[in-house]
């Protein structure tokens, strides 16, 4: 009998099938982590205080495409505020530890963290960040030259990588979603990331910021530089952002 394709057995093994109760069982580290106390956490402008803006969605969605080449000009922190919060702004909150965000999500699981390389950004120093989004924050990860060539390794369109104001990398905890969907959940996570991105372009349309959405990386490269066991943690998605 002929092997079964990889398509063929990714299927297979996330089927849903009818009567199948949905798992119970938790998963270690499903759960949004922790905020360090230590005070290292960097606020970002208010969502609720950044300027209204008079958007006519039509002409959004026309005028919406990919941009590769970005000025040298930095986005001002209000702009990564205002990017981080429509791709994964909090809503609302519950004991459980879902939240209501302004993306949809399998579940309402949400089981991204999203990692910004930021190069060009008024306020904050290069380096690598992970936004914290029920506290609207920034967390420091590494900084300096270093961490520059790492990152950049794990990218086929390093140049374009290069070039751009920030980067973000969207992080699937596969526990957030499996925990509640077992196998089927690897497929909402990137159905999930879809919607992000998504949300990333038509937002950045309306302040004047190109993005491409990055799906050429190295996984165990971008993964290592991340330092995500490509497991239970890996890379999904990116994209690279600049005024234009």
């Amino acid at each position: 009998m002929a092997e079964k394709s990889i398509p063929r057995q990714f299927l297979e093994a996330t089927a849903l099938k009818p009567g199948e109760a949905a798992p119970v069982s938790k998963t270690e580290g499903w759960a949004e982590r922790p905020v360090p106390a230590d005070g290292t956490a960097i606020p970002l402008p208010e969502p609720g205080l950044l300027p209204d803006r008079n958007v006519n969605f039509l002409e959004v969605i026309e005028l919406r495409s990919t941009v590769r080449q970005y000025m040298g000009t930095a986005l001002s922190l209000e702009d990564l505020s205002y990017l981080l919060w429509c791709t994964q702004g909090v809503k609302m909150t519950f004991p459980n530890g879902d939240s209501r965000r302004n993306v949809p999500s399998a579940g309402g699981r949400h089981a991204f963290e999203t990692y910004l390389y930021i190069q060009r950004v008024q306020g904050l120093a290069p380096g690598l960040y992970r936004f914290l989004p029920i506290e609207h924050a920034l967390l420091p990860e590494a900084a300096g030259e270093p961490q520059e060539e790492v990152f950049l390794a794990g990218f086929k369109a390093a140049n374009m990588v290069k070039n751009s104001a920030v980067t973000f990398v969207w992080v699937a905890v596969s526990g957030r979603m499996t925990e509640k969907f077992g196998p089927r959940g690897y497929r909402y996570l990137f159905l999930d990331a879809g919607h992000v991105c998504e949300n990333l372009y038509l937002a950045a349309q309306t302040i004047n910021v190109g993005v491409c959405a990055v799906g050429a990386f190295f996984d165990e490269a971008l993964n290592a530089a991340l330092n995500l066991d490509g497991e239970h943690e890996f890379a999904v998605y990116g994209a690279t952002a600049g005024k234009i």
